[in-house]
């Protein structure tokens, strides 16, 4: 039976499907975000502990740029030293540094501190592309959009709920949101260890041997040949630089236009909860319309949802309809499209999981900056530019993910020409 004839996937149908060792990976990827303080929380706990903007500006650019490098060194790690080594490597790395933030927040030691900042970054993010290529190689190929859906879901739970936990732990003691941070960051890597297979899967007969020595820089090099890859790795590119205006842009409109704090509040619980318990299922009906199509959608839907923020002058009704019709256009984009460069061969996979995830880190850390200044310079005109902006990432996606598949099809056309009559040799 070919994938065309099976049922339609639904979530029962995926979650009976989960290995156990993909639920291990899901559930310590929450525990890691559940206790993920630093980037939330690097600037109020610098500025607290008497430091200057600049400096909490500067550490927290140092983060992101630890990140974006980081992103790029794991996908390198995952290829040579294999998903489950990577993941414990980071965490392990990273734990120590986040847990050491509260000795060298203090006058005097500033290099120590972007420095142990720029590395907790670059750990922390490394485990990225190695969680991907493991989910993708443990989970069968035809729930890979549900398992990336899963993942998400993952991260959102734990994004959601670490600012609670943060606020209580506050109460206590500052220093305590690093160093519980740095003991979920080793939990994790205790959890990865001791759970996670060291080899996902065999490596496939087809890939050749000029393949599986290929140097990063080759890989690299046939990624910036790949006109559909860099339309994708664009089309993600300024999808977070809108994605971002949400918690950035977004509470300046509400304060601006005289709405009350709460409303913000109520957006991003709004949007967590749909988030949280809407997409599993929402993704269960977009595998079951050609990617490029999804992908489309909903980037249509993220561009009319950042349009309405525009109206928001008129009545605060037109927030809470923006962020939901911005939440239902993620739930129908979201999962293909970081699922995508899963779909590459494997000795090209975890290198292109890397790209995608480090521009993404790129773009969100310029985001904040272009998007107050361009929000104090167009006033509601800049909701419309955002608008326009999602819309040409959707164009761009749609370009890259159909030329991709069509490629695939021409190629696998190929191969049934030329295979022997009597099957596959």
């Amino acid at each position: 039976m070919t994938d065309d004839d099976r049922p339609p996937i639904g979530v029962l149908d995926t979650l009976r499907a989960t290995p156990t060792t993909v639920r291990y990976l899901l559930g310590g990827v929450l525990v890691n975000q559940l206790g993920a303080f630093v980037q939330t929380f690097l600037v109020l706990y610098l500025t607290h502990k008497e430091m200057s903007d600049g400096t909490a500006g500067l550490a927290l650019g140092a983060y992101s740029l630890g990140t974006a490098v980081g992103t790029v060194l794991g996908g390198e790690a995952t290829h040579r030293l294999g998903a489950r080594t990577t993941i414990v490597i980071a965490m392990t790395g990273s734990a120590p540094l986040v847990a050491l933030l509260p000795l060298l927040a203090r006058p005097g030691l500033l290099v120590p501190l972007l420095l142990a900042v720029a590395g907790a970054g670059l750990f922390a993010q490394a485990y990225r592309p190695a969680a991907s290529v493991l989910l993708s190689d443990l989970m069968p190929d035809r729930y890979h959009v549900m398992a990336f859906s899963m993942m998400r879901i993952a991260l959102n739970v734990g994004a959601a709920l670490a600012p609670l936990i943060a606020a209580g732990v506050i109460l206590l003691d500052w220093d305590l949101l690093f160093w519980i941070d740095g003991a979920t960051t080793l939990a994790y890597a205790a959890l990865a260890y001791r759970l996670l297979p060291r080899h996902a899967m065999p490596e496939p007969e087809a890939v050749t041997d000029t393949e599986r020595r290929a140097t990063g820089r080759a890989a690299y090099a046939a990624m910036l040949r790949d006109r559909a890859y860099l339309a994708y790795l664009a089309a993600i590119t300024l999808g977070t630089l809108t994605y971002v205006q949400s918690s950035v842009s977004l509470p300046l409109e509400i304060v601006d236009d005289g709405y009350p704090t709460w409303l913000y509040s109520a957006v991003l619980a709004t949007s967590s909860v749909i988030l949280i318990t809407c997409e599993l299922k929402i993704t269960a009906y977009i595998t079951r319309i050609p990617t490029y199509l999804a992908v489309g959608l909903g980037h249509g839907l993220n561009a009319v949802g950042l349009a309405v923020y525009g109206l928001a002058v008129h009545s605060g009704a037109f927030v809470l309809l923006g962020a939901v019709v911005y939440v239902a256009g993620l739930m129908t984009a979201a999962p293909s499209m970081f699922a995508h460069p899963a779909t590459f061969p494997s000795h090209l996979k975890a290198r292109y999981l890397a790209a995608m995830h480090a521009v993404t880190g790129l773009a969100g850390a310029v985001a904040p900056l272009f998007g107050v200044y361009l929000w104090q310079r167009f006033g509601q005109g800049f909701w419309a530019m955002a608008g326009l902006t999602a819309a040409l990432a959707g164009a761009l996606a749609v370009y890259g993910i159909k030329r991709d598949a069509d490629r695939r099809a021409a190629g696998a056309a190929s191969a049934d020409l030329v295979e022997p009559v009597g099957g596959k040799a």
